[in-house]
C-alpha cells in the first residue's frame, strides 16, 4: 500500500467533514465506551457497516455523499460508507484513509469499490464497511483481511495501491451529479479508476 505519513489521514474536508456535530456526537459516544483505540476503531467499523445500510441493498435512492449525510440518511454506497468510517476514526484521532479496488460481476463491466486503511499499530489495514449480505462477510480485522470481496486477477480486477487523503475525484463527482443513486447502475454508471 502506498501512503503518506499517517498524520497526513487526520484531516477534515468537506467530505470526511468530521467536525459536523452528529458525526463529532457519535465518535466521542463510541470512544466514551471504547477508550482503547482498537475497540473503539472495531465498534465504529461494525457501526458503520451493520447501522448504515448499503444503498443498492435497501433499494434507498437517496443521495449521500459527506460522512453526514451518510450519518443523517442512514444509508449510502460503499463510497459514502466509507467517507463517515473514515470521519468517525480521524475525529478520535486515528489515522484513516480511503482505498479502492477495481471489480466485476460478470467479468465484462468493472465498477470502483470503496473501502477504508485504519492506522494501528504501528500498520496500515484495510477494513471494508460496505455491509454485509448473503455471500458477503466482511470483518474488522487486523493482519488477515476480510474484506467483502477478496480481488479475483484472473477477471481483471484489482486492488489500487494508493491510499488518499480525500476521497476520489471521480466519486465526488459521480455521486455530485445524481439526484438518485439507483440509477448508478450499467456500464460506464460508476467509475472504474479513483
Amino acid at each position: 500500500m502506498i501512503a503518506a505519513d499517517p498524520a497526513a489521514y487526520l484531516v477534515a474536508d468537506e467530505v470526511i467533514d468530521f467536525d459536523d456535530p452528529a458525526v463529532r456526537s457519535l465518535a466521542a459516544e463510541h470512544r466514551a465506551a471504547q477508550p482503547d483505540d482498537l475497540r473503539f476503531a472495531q465498534a465504529v467499523f461494525e457501526y458503520v457497516r451493520d447501522q448504515v445500510r448499503h444503498s443498492f441493498d435497501a433499494q434507498d435512492p437517496r443521495v449521500s455523499l459527506t460522512a453526514s449525510q451518510t450519518l443523517e440518511h442512514g444509508v449510502g454506497l460503499c463510497y459514502a460508507k466509507s467517507h463517515l468510517l473514515t470521519a468517525l476514526l480521524r475525529a478520535e484521532g486515528i489515522p484513516a484513509g480511503l482505498c479502492y479496488q477495481t471489480l466485476t460481476d460478470d467479468g465484462e463491466t468493472y465498477m470502483l469499490h470503496g473501502l477504508i486503511a485504519v492506522h494501528l499499530q504501528g500498520a496500515w489495514h484495510r477494513q471494508d464497511p460496505r455491509g454485509n449480505k448473503p455471500g458477503v462477510d466482511a470483518q474488522f480485522r487486523l493482519g488477515t483481511e476480510q474484506l467483502a470481496w477478496p480481488v479475483r486477477p484472473e477477471l481483471g480486477e484489482r486492488d489500487h495501491p494508493q491510499l488518499y487523503v480525500h476521497p476520489s475525484a471521480n466519486v465526488v463527482a459521480v455521486l455530485s451529479s445524481t439526484t438518485d443513486v439507483l440509477s448508478l447502475v450499467g456500464p460506464g454508471a460508476l467509475p472504474i479508476e479513483p
